[in-house]
């Protein structure tokens, strides 16, 4: 066997090395040109997708595909988070799971890395019509008790409470709590009848204790209740009949003495009006008032409208300086459907989610800045629901979810709205502003926001077939691709 001379085995290692030097250079370069991570649902069947990573060029081409100009420079809105509700039905629904599945749906729901990352919640103040696990309740069911010496939230800590599931919850994720209330303790009232639920002006001072002993007690408990609404969907027929006038002259002369008295640091909101054009007839009664005004955190409505949007920007306009929150939406089987929407609730097909995703797009278009939907989960018929006609609350009440559990056959689905939403909640951090996007087309729509760490996150849903779309940043550009029926979310550095 001939040996190699020495110079040439030198030179092969040599050789051999720089070509190693070069491939490792070249994969490096190739690292960081890939400036861009896309994820992708579609109506192909990628959910949460990541695809191959992209990066923007020089931007010297003009073409003839859609354009969507993203400017950083311009800020706008802060968001608070995306999120959904807690509910006694939720938990029962979880209940009915085998316990290392219902860790699975917390961990989708709840994980910043591996799931949605949900960081704002809705938790009612004791009894709707989905405190399923037993007969409408309050904390203080005992008339003439306004000392609340028998304030309870007792079934809160049982196992289909809210105490229960809001604790589960928090092993996966970190949240933020808003609580309103239908209903005050049926004692407060002048009667339960048509035009009657107005709270006696003699135990105002006797619900604001109220409040504070339902912001104590959960803290009792481990749980931090951010933010109050006195009143959900009130000065109207089925629930509360109390006027904004009113709650305006409560939160001055009664919760805020108590809150300070009490040394709460929970931030009042108004609102939980009904639909988007309520709040812009309804809040001046409160916010022209200074005095008031000044207490009030931010402004939330509901979407039962389904297509008022402008609205909000009308209420912007008038107060810019107080953050608009949506906080509740769904399809309600018989009641609340959207023009053209489904014919009952639940809704199983990831289709479904594109109305929902342009709802949110939409909504932060106008200024929202934290977007919360109605049941987080319901079971396979949309329930169970609470019925009580006394309080609004009437049988049939099947409703659609984030999340759908078959209590028979244990299968959990994650509907198509789950998807659209978490595109938003697992992007877009706390405290991210939205940024000027223009341009685009017909069948596009999109929203940008900047987070705290300086990365951009552009969300596109196409409403029509695939194509490609001109992405213009910086002076730089990229040709994405749109997958038919889809959301896709590009994410970047700033600098």
């Amino acid at each position: 066997m001939k040996k190699i001379n020495n110079y040439k085995l030198s030179r092969l290692i040599r050789t051999t090395i720089l070509i190693g030097l070069i491939l490792v250079n070249i994969q490096c370069q190739q690292a960081k040109n890939t400036d861009i991570t896309v994820y992708t649902s579609s109506s192909e069947g990628d959910r949460l997708k990541q695809g191959t990573g992209t990066s923007f060029t020089t931007d010297k081409e003009s073409s003839s595909l859609p354009e969507i100009k993203v400017d950083q420079t311009t800020r706008l809105q802060q968001m608070e988070g995306f999120g959904a509700t807690f509910n006694e039905a939720g938990m029962i629904c979880l209940n009915s799971l085998p316990p290392a599945i219902q860790d699975s749906v917390f961990k989708k729901l709840f994980d910043p890395k591996s799931g949605a990352g949900f960081t704002l919640m809705k938790s009612p103040i004791a009894a709707c019509d989905f405190a399923s696990a037993g007969p409408w309740y309050t904390y203080n069911d005992n008339p003439g008790d306004t000392a609340m010496v028998h304030f309870s939230v007792q079934r809160d800590l049982e196992p289909n409470g809210l105490i229960t599931y809001i604790k589960k919850a928090s092993k996966y994720g970190a949240f933020k709590i808003e609580s309103p209330m239908d209903f005050a303790p049926d004692w407060m009232y002048y009667g339960m009848g048509k035009d009657e639920k107005h709270i006696k002006p003699t135990l105002y001072g006797a619900l604001a204790k109220y409040y504070s002993s339902y912001i104590k007690a959960y803290a009792d408990n481990g749980i931090t209740i951010n933010y109050l609404n006195l009143f959900n969907e009130a000065d109207n027929k089925w629930y509360s009949n109390v006027t904004y006038k009113t709650m305006g002259l409560m939160i001055k002369n009664f919760i805020v003495p108590q809150f300070k008295a009490d040394g709460i640091s929970t931030k009042i909101q108004l609102g939980e009006t009904s639909n988007r054009p309520e709040a812009l007839e309804k809040f001046p009664a409160v916010l022209d008032d200074p005095e008031v005004r000044q207490y009030i955190n931010s402004m939330t409505v509901h979407g039962y409208d389904w297509s008022k949007f402008s609205t909000l920007t009308q209420m912007h306009n008038k107060y810019p300086t107080i953050p608009i929150w949506m906080t509740e939406v769904c399809y309600v089987t018989k009641t609340l459907f959207p023009p053209g929407g489904p014919a009952k609730s639940p809704v199983f097909e990831f289709s479904d989610g594109e109305f929902w995703g342009n709802m949110i797009v939409n909504d932060m278009k106008n200024w929202v800045s934290g977007w919360i939907y109605w049941n987080m989960i319901l079971d396979q018929n949309g329930g169970p629901w609470l019925i009580s006609p006394e309080h609004g609350d009437g049988d049939g009440n099947e409703q659609h979810p984030v999340v759908i559990i078959n209590r028979d056959t244990k299968e959990v689905t994650y509907t198509g709205l789950y998807y659209y939403l978490a595109h938003f909640s697992k992007f877009v951090f706390p405290g991210a502003y939205r940024i000027n996007c223009t341009g685009g087309g017909p069948l596009l729509n999109y929203v940008g926001f900047i987070n705290p760490d300086g990365s951009i996150v552009l969300n596109v849903i196409n409403n029509g077939e695939e194509t490609d779309c001109k992405i213009a940043w910086n002076k730089k550009m990229v040709i994405q691709k749109l997958k038919a029926h889809s959301i896709t979310t590009l994410k970047w550095k700033s600098v």
